[in-house]
């Protein structure tokens, strides 16, 4: 099936400087995104520091940014818990307030549960949040999370839930499980969680990509997306793989607010939550090297 290949970003969460949500600056930052050509949001994922964030926060954050103007319709949040209790609540606030759908982890503290664990606990969130409107994107990232996606859940749940479950990021780094999921399930939109796996993802059937890079390089990726296909496909490739590298080698989120303080010049971008600490003055040279390659990122 031909399949429009979308850039949704896992928006960062600012922080002001007693740790409270910078809800001003988490606006601007996702409109800047937005502006820069992502097609849309995926806040309140593992970039957001999600699991750092309250119920209250996150709600309060997401009407936040449709207060501003954003389309909900631009908006997958992520809503999975530990306690599917918890997910019920910010799946049905989310189905409400019109997103396009929520991501939803299995729940992830409980390690080696059963599939039929792992089925049950969608199963009941779905049941709970009662809502046609309800569209579940499933979240794979099994290295984090502990609990993997698996085809044969997949196909459970798509079976269960016609219509209801409709599509999975995959951040599991194994770009044989993304090829494996778009080939079994066609109809279902597939994002990787890397750029550099687009022009794979997209030739594969896949629906693009969800990335926590995306924060640092919305413009970049954007034009990758848009030269598929084209003479400028390996140029845009190489310079969105060149980006990607260098926070591969870093503290992920630590080092992706960072980056984005310093393409701001705003130093409050750079605030993480513990568990998380700033990046370390030794490791600002690989972040500058970050900002030069992606390069202005103006709409």
């Amino acid at each position: 099936m031909t399949r429009t290949i979308e850039l949704y970003v896992p928006a960062i969460t600012p922080f002001t400087q007693d740790l409270s949500v910078d809800t001003g600056r988490f606006v601007d930052h996702c409109q800047a995104l937005l502006a820069a050509g992502a097609h849309g949001l995926a806040p309140f994922g593992t970039t957001s520091e999600a699991a750092s964030l309250t119920l209250a926060e996150r709600m309060t954050a997401l009407e936040a940014l449709i207060a501003a103007g954003i389309d909900p319709v631009r908006l997958i949040p992520g809503t999975g818990c530990p306690a599917v209790g918890d997910c019920v609540t910010l799946s049905k606030h989310a189905t409400e307030l019109g997103c396009r759908g929520t991501l939803v982890l299995p729940p992830f503290y409980y390690k080696n549960v059963p599939e039929d664990g792992a089925f049950d606990a969608y199963a009941r969130m779905i049941d709970a949040v009662a809502d046609d409107r309800l569209r579940v994107y499933l979240y794979h990232i099994p290295q984090m999370s502990g609990v993997p996606i698996t085809l044969g859940l997949i196909e459970r749940l798509m079976t269960a839930f016609p219509g209801i479950i409709a599509g999975l990021k995959d951040s599991s780094g194994d770009w044989e499980n993304t090829r494996a999921v778009i080939d079994a399930f066609p109809d279902l939109a597939t994002y990787s969680a890397s750029e550099s796996l687009i022009p794979r993802n997209a030739a594969r059937g896949g629906a693009g990509c969800i990335s926590a890079s995306a924060n640092v390089n919305p413009a970049g990726i954007r034009r990758l997306i848009d030269a598929l296909g084209t003479e400028s496909e390996a140029a845009c490739h190489e310079q969105v793989s060149a980006v990607r590298t260098i926070f591969e080698g870093l503290p992920l989120i630590p080092a992706i607010k960072a980056a984005v303080a310093a393409q701001r010049d705003d130093v409050g971008f750079a605030t993480v939550r513990p568990p998380f600490v700033a990046m370390a003055d030794a490791r600002q040279a690989k972040i500058k090297e970050a900002v030069i390659a992606a390069g202005p990122q103006g709409a």
